[in-house]
């Protein structure tokens, strides 16, 4: 499991390693006009929050660091990269089957839900996917390459060429 999240994490490193801080920084694309830096933050916070809460078995998702220069600045972004990666391939496959209690704000306030460690890199790793592929659309609309073909799909999901088998 923590090999498949990294290698989908090291789409965002290879990304990364391709853009300029303008590029990462750029926030014109319609219709919510997000940078490919607000989208790898917001992806790291989300699996920062889940390696803080680890040891004390409490994992609060609205807990975010938020920061900011790791939304402008690629190398600060690489180095979050670098960081969450890091701390995922440092569990233990035993710790993956830890219980722990997860909160996050629905909406209308906050709902906590008892989770496996695993369970929660489960939803982390998909909602990076999730978030890639608002990233593949705004870099297609500023003219960037994908770092990949499998840039922002989730494995399950069909793809063009596979839908008429």
């Amino acid at each position: 499991m923590i090999s498949a999240i990294i290698q989908n994490l090291n789409r965002g490193v290879n990304l990364l390693n391709s853009i300029n801080d303008q590029e990462y920084a750029d926030n014109s694309t319609a219709p919510y006009y997000s940078s490919i830096g607000i989208h790898m933050r917001h992806i790291l916070d989300v699996f920062d929050c889940i390696l803080k809460g680890i040891d004390h078995k409490k994992i609060d998702l609205t807990s975010r660091q938020r920061n900011e220069l790791a939304e402008i600045k690629v190398e600060i972004g690489l180095n979050y990269f670098n960081k969450v990666m890091s701390e995922l391939s440092s569990l233990e496959k035993e710790d993956l089957d830890m219980m722990i209690e997860v909160k996050d704000d629905l909406g209308r306030g906050m709902v906590t839900a008892n989770y496996t460690i695993a369970a929660a890199l489960i939803q982390a790793h998909s909602h990076a996917i999730h978030h890639f592929a608002s990233i593949g659309y705004i870099i297609s609309q500023m003219g960037i390459n994908l770092p990949d073909g499998d840039f922002g799909y989730n494995p399950t999901t069909p793809r063009g060429d596979m839908i008429n088998r």
